[in-house]
């Protein structure tokens, strides 16, 4: 076999060896993702062309990352629109994404170089292809030489000499390349030309090789062709390597060693050989392509021309040279690409090409021709009609409505046709079909109606023959009754007009006629007349009465028959009134009434009534139930006792409410009152006992007329009125009792409706006095100094307890009261002490004395009676500078019997003499009076404060104070620093205090000093540390110790010690707690209460 022709270098344009190797090492990879890859084509301007790319998704849990570029970065996501469209679709059963890029009314620029790319996770898988535009040349087939004919060569009948394909690339002129590589066969002229522009490239001196391998080697496939290196260093270790993988010896590749030679055969050369080699010495390494060259593919039968008939099948056969080679067809210079969606379909039996047309039609009549790499051949192709034989033409039909008509017809071809009714094409519904299976042609319609009748035609397609029919629908008469009820029954309201209108249908239309009896009625103009109209019948009552209600007859007659129906007309009214209800029992607020149904229904039956009710005076009347009431008794609630009242009834049917009945006899609602509440014992004596109750929660409307209290002796039932008369008061003294008796009581409220249950008094009483030491209770408010101003009115209630009734003592100061000032008044349960207007000689400490036999108890209250102050003695102005004035004052004579808390400055321009406050709560006794205006003259004014206000007149200076325009130098004052240290005070005592065991009580007093005094709370002089029960406070000076939940034991002196460095202060107090039993406190013997002595012993004190 002759050498492979060698190569020299030659240039292209350069681009990075790294990319193009890495690129290179790619394309010769078997494909990790794809199974199906995008290709090249061509395509005219204007016309669209789709690139198609599969992925197996067998192995994927989800769908692959695709994306398409154009050139190196251009990615085509963010260009899609209105030339460009990317889809994808996911087929289940073969599990296959197929992704598709479809370019619309291509464009000149949409020409050069694409790129698809497929990610998954770690695996990635890449591309290319091209795309040529070029101009639409009418009838010339537009050939993409990169992509459509790999395997294509010219078309040669004669073996032409060996070309030096490579010189010829090297010589010619980049827009001859495609030129030649279609004209000589290069299965891939874009991956030659890239790898030619890395063969360009400066030989080095190699230490390794004395000899390199050529650029580019070229052989014929099923060829051998020989590499061939030498050595400098014959000892070397080579390798020999193809597209980075490790060549090992086999009947394919054979090594040769000749001295410093080192030899690489490969054998029977294929596609899969067109690649990259290099061999490595050391740690060099020198590299060659391999180009394989297949042979041209020659047309060895060539195509024949056809005649052949519309709708048969035609085949259009030639032979290659070779089996399976790439065969383009085309049709009139046009390329004919099979699929899914097209008449054509390409048979390949190997060396035989078969295109076949299914159901050729006159549109398939043209030249077809058949392309290879190394030939072509065409042929004409004519499609004829076939003569077309009636074989059963259609026939008139006569069809009942709602029928199935069907117009069949059969020809002698398998052609289509066009239906039409009265001259108008015939549309598909889902009434009417239109089938056509093989030469049989039907027209079904289901369910004729009368619009189905005319005249149809069929002709068939491409021949000028028509197939006429007629249809004739028919009809017998029909009473449609659809819209009534199951006795064919029509309801209608008494005074209302009924309008009843029947379908019918008939063809030709029915006459109807109806009638009531043996009577006709007629069409006119009467109160009960008909109508009649072509696919309806109506019987019309105007005004209907109740006398209308019977049975009308509809007749229906046509030449194709007759019809019958009978329907029942119902007048209905309102029901009549019921008679008037009676009202059988009265309750507080209720009562209960009767009533008979009405003796008339209306024609329908009586759903239920409606009930009213309203006051005798008045003329509104009130419903009382929403929903309808069933029964014919009711029970009317939430009525005012006291009040006449008066109910009647409507009756209610299907077709509304009836007049009301006549109102029912007045009635009053009327009850007895609750019990009395709250019986209790108020005083008990040798011979008396006198109780207390509180009146009846629920009196009602018959008032209260009195109470009847009644008695007996435990052991006996005989119970003893204890007042004859009706008493008003809630309280009685039941009198002529023996001493040493028990005895029960209860007492009973009584009104117009009668007496009300009794209440009891749970236990037997024990007639026998009880001394009950006396206990002042002083409200807590009282326990601190009782505050008034000159003029109000002092109003002191004191209560007190004590058994028999104490002898009460006033005294203030320590002297008697004097009553012509102050009033007291003394109860048996408080005392009253009373000053119609206070004044500040009212001021002072009262004394109160409680004695009960030899049992005394005393208590104090401190009243201050407070005025407003008297103004400041004397304002002098103590300086003046600049626009400035000091002020001093001396407090006033009079502070109104309060402290005095703070002072307000006027000042007044001598020209208007107007006040103005210049400064209010002001605490000291000299100020600074600031911004005045220079070269007025000015006078002050300061009015003094207290708790009840400002004083009634102010102190002004004598002298003004003139703010001279000069001014004079202002010599700031030199204080003295203040020495705020101070030994503590107490400004605020702590005040005996009485507390309720189980309460929690507080003692409260306030405490000033600096530096801060430490606060230590004793109690019986012991410190109080880490006790649970107490808590103790201070917030601004203000201390407080809390005693949770006290009990007897608590109670002693209390003291409150306040230390710094400079002094110790302590205050004391006593605590008393007293345990509460229903209104009687300890010490004494406490009275148990109903319900009190056995919830008493569950507790703990």
């Amino acid at each position: 076999m002759p050498e492979p022709t060698k190569k020299e270098d030659w240039t292209l344009v350069e681009t990075p060896p790294g990319e193009e190797q890495a690129k290179q090492n790619a394309n010769s990879q078997l494909s990790i993702l794809f199974i199906e890859k995008p290709q090249g084509g061509t395509v005219k301007v204007g016309e669209d062309i789709t690139f198609i790319a599969k992925v197996k998704a067998e192995d994927l849990l989800r769908k692959p990352t695709i994306k398409w570029f154009k050139g190196k970065w251009m990615d085509l996501a963010s260009k899609a629109g209105k030339h460009l469209q990317l889809k994808e679709t996911f087929e289940r059963h073969s599990r296959v994404y197929t992704f598709e890029m479809q370019i619309i009314k291509a464009k000149d620029n949409f020409a050069g170089n694409y790129r698809c790319e497929v990610t998954y996770k770690d695996k990635f898988d890449s591309c290319s292809f091209d795309l040529e535009v070029h101009e639409s040349t009418g009838t010339t087939p537009n050939i993409d030489i990169r992509s459509a004919f790999k395997r294509r060569e010219v078309k040669q009948q004669e073996e032409e000499p060996q070309v030096d394909v490579w010189e010829l690339l090297k010589n010619a002129k980049p827009s001859e390349y495609e030129k030649i590589a279609f004209q000589y066969g290069i299965t891939d002229l874009r991956g030659m030309l890239k790898r030619l522009k890395r063969m360009r490239r400066e030989e080095k001196k190699s230490a390794a090789f004395a000899k390199i391998l050529d650029p580019a080697y070229q052989v014929d496939k099923g060829g051998r062709v020989r590499f061939v290196v030498e050595l400098a260093d014959p000892k070397l270790e080579v390798k020999w390597y193809k597209n980075g993988q490790e060549i090992r010896p086999s009947t394919k590749y054979i090594f040769e060693h000749k001295g410093c030679q080192r030899i690489l055969f490969i054998n029977n050369c294929q596609m899969t050989d067109d690649s990259e080699y290099y061999v490595t010495a050391g740690d060099e390494k020198c590299s060659t392509e391999l180009f394989v060259r297949e042979p041209p593919i020659m047309v060895t039968k060539q195509l024949e021309d056809t005649t052949a008939y519309c709708g048969e099948r035609v085949e259009l056969e030639c032979e290659v040279s070779e089996d399976d080679a790439n065969v383009k067809w085309f049709k009139n210079g046009e390329e004919i690409i099979p699929g899914p969606k097209s008449r054509y379909r390409i048979r390949v039996e190997g060396k035989k090409h078969i295109l076949i047309i299914e159901g050729a039609t006159k549109a398939d009549a043209a030249e077809y021709s058949v392309m290879t790499t190394g030939g072509q051949s065409s042929a004409k192709l004519s499609v004829d009609l076939k003569p077309l034989k009636i074989l059963t033409p259609l026939t008139d039909q006569t069809v009942n409505l709602g029928k199935e008509i069907c117009l069949k017809c059969e020809i002698s071809e398998n052609i289509p046709g066009k239906w039409t009714k009265n001259g108008l094409p015939v549309q598909e519904s889902d009434r009417l079909k239109v089938v056509h299976k093989g030469r049989i042609h039907k027209l079904v319609i289901a369910n004729a109606l009368t619009e189905d009748e005319g005249d149809y035609v069929f002709a068939p397609d491409a021949y000028n023959v028509t197939l006429p029919a007629k249809v004739h629908v028919i009809d017998p008469p029909k009473i449609i009754l659809d819209g009534l009820d199951a006795d064919n029954t029509v309801t209608v309201i008494a005074g209302n007009k009924l309008r009843l209108e029947i379908p019918i249908s008939g063809e030709p239309p029915p006459k109807a006629m109806w009638s009531r009896g043996d009577k006709a009625i007629m069409e006119g103009s009467g109160r009960i007349r008909t109508e009649s109209y072509p696919d309806s019948s109506t019987l019309v009552i105007d005004i209907a009465e109740r006398d209308d209600s019977g049975v009308y007859h509809i007749n229906l007659k046509n030449e194709a028959g007759e019809a019958h129906a009978s329907i029942k007309v119902k007048v209905v009214d309102f029901p009549d009134p019921p008679v008037a209800p009676t009202v059988t029992e009265v309750g507080d607020d209720w009562c209960i009434m009767n009533w008979e149904p009405p003796a008339y229904d209306g024609g329908s039956p009586i759903l239920g009534y409606f009930i009213e009710r309203k006051k005798k005076q008045s003329s509104r009347w009130m419903r009382l139930n929403f929903d309808l009431c069933k029964e014919t008794t009711f029970e009317p609630k939430k009525m005012i006792e006291g009040v006449a009242y008066e109910v009647r009834i409507f009756a209610v049917n299907a077709i509304g409410i009836s007049k009301p009945s006549m109102p029912s006899r007045p009635f009053v609602p009327l009850a007895v009152t609750s019990p009395p509440t709250l019986l209790t014992v108020d005083s008990v004596t040798d011979t008396t006992v006198t109780m207390r109750w509180r009146p009846p929660d629920h009196i009602g409307a018959a008032g209260l007329d009195g109470y009847v209290l009644e008695y007996c002796f435990e052991g006996t039932e005989d119970w003893i009125v204890a007042n004859k008369d009706l008493i008003d008061k809630t309280k009685f003294t039941i009198t002529g009792l023996p001493t040493d008796a028990k005895i029960f009581v209860r007492v009973k409220a009584v009104n117009a409706a009668g007496a009300s249950e009794p209440k009891y008094y749970s236990q037997p009483i024990l007639v026998k006095e009880i001394i009950e030491p006396p206990k002042i209770r002083i409200p807590r408010h009282l326990k601190q100094t009782y505050i008034r101003r000159v003029g109000e009115a002092v109003n002191l209630v004191i209560p007190f307890q004590g058994k028999p009734r104490p002898e009460l003592t006033w005294k203030k100061d320590g002297a008697e009261i004097d009553k012509n000032q102050i009033n007291i008044r003394n109860s048996e349960t408080d005392t009253i002490i009373f000053i119609r207007k206070a004044e500040r000689s009212h001021s002072g400490k009262y004394d109160l004395q409680v004695k009960v036999d030899k049992f005394v108890e005393t208590a104090s209250i401190d009243i201050q009676i407070i005025d407003r102050p008297g103004p400041p003695q004397i304002v002098k102005i103590e300086d003046v500078w600049g626009e400035n004035v000091a002020l001093t004052w001396t407090p006033p004579k009079d502070d109104g019997n309060a402290a005095i808390t703070g002072y307000t400055i006027q000042k007044a321009d001598k020209k208007s003499m107007e006040w103005f406050t210049v400064i209010e709560h002001y605490h000291r006794t000299s100020a600074t009076i600031t911004e005045l205006v220079i070269g007025n003259e000015y006078y002050f004014r300061v009015f003094s404060e207290n708790m009840c206000g400002l004083s009634e007149d102010a102190t002004m200076t004598k002298e003004s104070a003139v703010i001279a325009r000069d001014g004079k130098i202002y010599k700031n004052p030199v204080y003295e620093d203040f020495d705020f240290s101070e030994a503590p005070m107490f400004t605020q005592p702590l005040v005996n205090t009485y507390a309720i065991a189980g309460y929690n009580a507080t003692l409260n007093c306030s405490v000033r000093g600096n530096p801060k005094p430490k606060i230590t709370w004793m109690k019986n002089k012991v410190a109080i540390v880490d006790d649970p029960r107490y808590r103790m406070f201070s917030n601004q000076g203000v201390c407080t110790l809390e005693i949770r939940k006290p009990s007897p034991y608590d109670g002693g002196t209390y003291c409150c010690k306040a230390v710094n460095d400079l002094g110790t202060v302590e205050i004391e107090c006593k605590l008393e707690v007293k345990v509460i039993y229903q209104g009687v406190n300890t010490p004494g013997q406490p009275v148990f209460l109903e319900g009190q002595q056995q919830s008493l012993h569950n507790k703990d004190f």
